[in-house]
Formats: structure tokens, sequence, C-alpha cells
């Protein structure tokens, strides 16, 4: 029966293009908390880099799943899953609109869809070392290729470059003889919750130079300092480290790049993702796009957002 499923609005885009304030004015209008839908903000003392909402921000919106994990921990999608939707379940009992807000595709996912399973499987330390020597010797092209005979659903997924999901989606296969596609398929059909996945979306050229200037802002902030006491309390090789924004200036600190190279390769990377993350929502999720290029009225975004919600959840029928 579709009216006993829970209520929830998802929003989703690449990075800079206007979701945090969005948010927080449709979560006005809507009685509604946010989760945070961002696998990086769950650390703590990575404020500046994950671009994570500050209090006065908020302006008076609870939020959920920030700041729950110390930078040294691991956090995996299973974990997400689950701590979404216990925020969910508890929102939705307090009689309050639960919204997801952010661009981690694999992680919102995983909240939204009944069959998305991955047994929580448990690295594999012999198997694990055996892929990253071969990773070692032969080099990322070579580790994705052995992911592409096996699993090219995967393989077209993930990119050569991130080894560590290359390797992680190889081990899965190895360990438990399933492909890592085979333990994360997804079905429409199987939606969890009543849902309104809203994706807001910009000109190219405008959020790539948007994505430069909120580089330049995070320098000035304190984003260095920020990645250097990270650095310097010795959290490395471990998910949080490879985060965009901290990986890129932990080679300046290495002393493998200038300052200046540093940053440039990480609006370079920050363009990629958010080219990346546009891509994959476009593909894998039912959105409805508002276009945010500027000019754009904030006021009048909100309410064609919230018009489009209301028809979807908060009329009687589906």
């Amino acid at each position: 029966m579709e009216e006993e499923k829970d209520r929830l609005v998802v929003l989703i885009g690449p990075t800079a293009v206007g979701k945090t304030k969005l948010s927080i004015e449709l979560a006005k209008k809507l009685n509604g908390e946010i989760i945070s839908g961002d696998s990086m903000q769950i650390y703590k003392g990575m404020d500046i880099g994950t671009a994570k909402i500050k209090e006065h921000e908020m302006e008076g919106i609870p939020h959920h799943l920030i700041d729950l994990k110390n930078p040294s921990e691991e956090f995996s999608v299973a974990e997400f899953q689950e701590l979404a939707r216990k925020a969910i379940a508890s929102i939705t009992k307090r009689g309050k609109m639960p919204m997801i807000v952010g661009g981690t595709g694999l992680y919102i996912q995983a909240v939204l869809y009944d069959d998305y399973q991955f047994s929580d499987i448990q690295s594999d330390p012999e198997i694990r070392k055996e892929l990253e020597n071969f990773l070692h010797e032969h080099g990322n092209l070579a580790l994705h290729e052995r992911l592409q005979e096996i699993d090219p659903d995967s393989a077209e997924r993930i990119h050569p470059n991130n080894a560590r999901r290359v390797i992680r989606a190889l081990e899965i296969y190895y360990k438990t003889g399933k492909k890592m596609s085979e333990h994360i398929k997804t079905h429409e059909a199987n939606e969890r919750y009543h849902t309104a996945i809203i994706g807001l979306t910009m000109d190219r050229d405008v959020l790539y130079q948007r994505i430069d200037k909120r580089v330049d802002e995070m320098i000035e902030e304190g984003l260095i300092e920020e990645a250097k006491s990270l650095y310097d309390s010795g959290v490395r090789g471990v998910q949080s480290a490879q985060a965009i924004g901290y990986k890129e200036l932990y080679d300046f600190f290495d002393g493998k790049a200038s300052l200046a190279e540093a940053i440039e390769t990480l609006k370079k990377n920050t363009r990629r993702y958010a080219k990346r993350q546009l891509t994959w929502f476009r593909n894998k999720m039912n959105v409805k796009w508002f276009d945010m290029t500027p000019p754009v009225s904030m006021e009048e975004k909100v309410s064609e957002i919230f018009h489009y919600i209301a028809g979807k959840l908060l009329s009687e029928k589906k």
C-alpha cells in the first residue's frame, strides 16, 4: 500500500550548486529536518573542506549525520544506510518531514531502495594485500582491467584512478563469489519511501567558476590549517584522507607539489567530481531537475520546488 510508506524529500546536486541555502528555506516551508547525504560530513574536524553547514546557517533547522566519527574511523555505505533510516523514522515519528540533502549518490541510493543489500562484507587482509601489491607492480589501469573482466558493470561505474574502490570491488568478488554490482542492484519498484527527489543543476561553465571561487574561499577560511591538523595527527591511508580538499593538500605537505599546484589540482578534482555527480544522478535516479543558473530568484525557486513536492507527497493520492 502506497500510503503506508513514510514520506521523504531528497535534495541532490553537484558540489557548489547551492543545495545548502535552498535546503534551509525548503525545510522551513516543509517543517523539515535535514539528514546530511554527504559521506565526508560525518567526520569531526573536517568542516571547511567538506563545506559543512555552520551553526548559524542552520537557522534552527535540526541536522543529522554530521560530526559523528573521528577522521581515523571508516564509514561504510551500510552504516550510513542504517543511520539515515533510523533518522528518517525518528523525524517522521515527531511529525516532521525528513529531508536528505547532499551529493554522495551511492550513499543516498542505499537509503532509498529496499533491495540495496550489501552484505556488510568485512575486509579480507590477505586478498587486499595481494591486490595492493598488484596495484603497486602493475598500476591502476591493469588493476581496473581485472575488474573489467569479472564485473564490467562495476568497472564502468568506478574510475580507474579510484584504486581504493577498484580494490574493494575485486575484494568483494574474491571473497563472496558475487560481483559488487550484484550486491548493489537496485530497482525503483522497491522504493522504501514515498519520495520526491529534487535535483539542482546549473550551466556547467557557471558551476565551474563557482567551484573555483569556493576553493579560493575555503583556502581563505583556513582549509590549509584544517588539513594540516589532520596530517599532523597521523590521519593517513583511511577514507577521510581520500576526501577532495585534503588529499591534494597532503601532497603539498609531503613536498610532492607546491601550494599553487595543490590548489589547482583541488579545483580540477572538484570540477571533475561535480561532473561525475551530475552524470551519476542522471543515470541512477528518477530526479526532477531544477535549473539554478543565475540570475535566479531563490524565493521563486523555493516556491516552485515546494509546489512540486506538495503535489507529489502532500496530496492524499499518490
